[in-house]
């Protein structure tokens, strides 16, 4: 089951961007990417390819195949993530369908944590006289995947926490005036940002002082609507709105898989003080506030050097006249 070399690596990367177009919709299944090619005269030529639709139905496998049709039959699969072996009363096992279309070879980026399926969709594959390999693309597969394995291994939603700041680390002025701390380019990556989570969660403060829609504002994505979900100790929420009365509640609500905190600073403070933020988005603009509304709350550190070693920048770059930072929470 050794991976395969350079074109390989190609495909699968074709795969697992195909698989982006699922998050968040293929809930409650994983956003899988599947790609067909054949060995053709002069080269190799994609005959189907296919994403895991809204709701989880039909999987990647079987929208390619459908695409595909006859030319299927000899075909090597790229996956981002082990064909399923369990039948289910919405359709057959798509290991089932990948041997009944004739593919002859099938990489899958990684095997399925499910144990339903964990290992047996290759050995029904390879016992079909598949051959199969696991392993390329792993790494990126595993990325474009982590709100749905984080799911299946925390058991909780992976948490991102956006904060938009101006240099010195404020979110508003004193008098709570925020629009618009970042320019148009920060704003619509923020907008890109929230059509890939499940849900958008604020605080009581926030809902109170801005009212805040939490859609999606960008061309062709505005139907992408997330749940939003207050954070509040009260006993009730507005209409359209659901309720967590912590931090924990919130990241265990079920259906999500991303969460998305964006406001304010006590909200914020909470998930980063019971330790359940996985990402920090910083959207910094260059100016200056100085006394105004901090971006963050108290968070419970009993010392300065228990700040350090929490936090990896995995990116940054800019955003027009703005500065946008990714850092990932370090654990063990």
């Amino acid at each position: 089951m050794k991976a395969g070399g350079a074109a390989d690596a190609r495909w699968m990367a074709s795969a697992i961007a195909l698989s982006n177009r699922a998050r968040p919709t293929s809930h409650p299944n994983p956003n899988v990417g599947c790609i067909l090619v054949r060995d053709g005269p002069d080269a190799c030529r994609v005959v189907g390819h296919g994403w895991t639709q809204s709701g989880g139905r039909p999987h990647a496998e079987a929208m390619a195949l459908t695409m595909a049709g006859g030319a299927a039959r000899g075909a090597h699969a790229y996956v981002t993530l082990e064909p399923c072996a369990h039948d289910s009363t919405r359709g057959p096992s798509c290991a089932a369908s990948l041997i009944d279309a004739g593919i002859a070879r099938v990489s899958a980026a990684m095997l399925d944590p499910d144990p339903r399926t964990h290992g047996r969709g290759i050995a029904m594959l390879e016992g079909a006289g598949i051959l199969c390999d696991v392993g390329t693309g792993a790494r990126d597969a595993r990325a474009a995947m982590a709100p749905w394995l984080h799911r299946q291994s925390m058991g909780r939603a992976q948490v991102t926490l956006k904060l938009a700041t101006s240099i010195d680390g404020q979110i508003a002025l004193a008098n709570g005036e925020s629009r618009w701390i970042t320019g148009d380019r920060a704003r619509a990556h923020a907008h890109m940002l929230r059509a890939t989570h499940d849900a958008i969660l604020v605080g009581r403060g926030t809902l109170a002082a801005d009212n805040p829609r939490l859609d999606v504002r960008l061309g062709g994505l505005e139907h992408r609507r997330p749940r939003r979900i207050l954070l509040s100790s009260g006993a009730s929420a507005p209409d359209g709105w659901e309720l967590a009365q912590s931090a924990d509640a919130a990241a265990r609500l079920p259906g999500i898989h991303a969460l998305l905190v964006e406001g304010g600073a006590g909200a914020a403070a909470a998930f980063i003080a019971a330790d359940l933020v996985d990402t920090l988005i910083l959207y910094r603009a260059p100016i200056l506030l100085g006394h105004g509304r901090a971006a963050l709350g108290d968070i419970g550190l009993a010392s300065l050097a228990a700040a350090h070693g929490r936090w990896q920048c995995a990116d940054i770059r800019r955003l027009g006249d703005d500065i946008f930072e990714r850092y990932e929470r370090v654990r063990g």
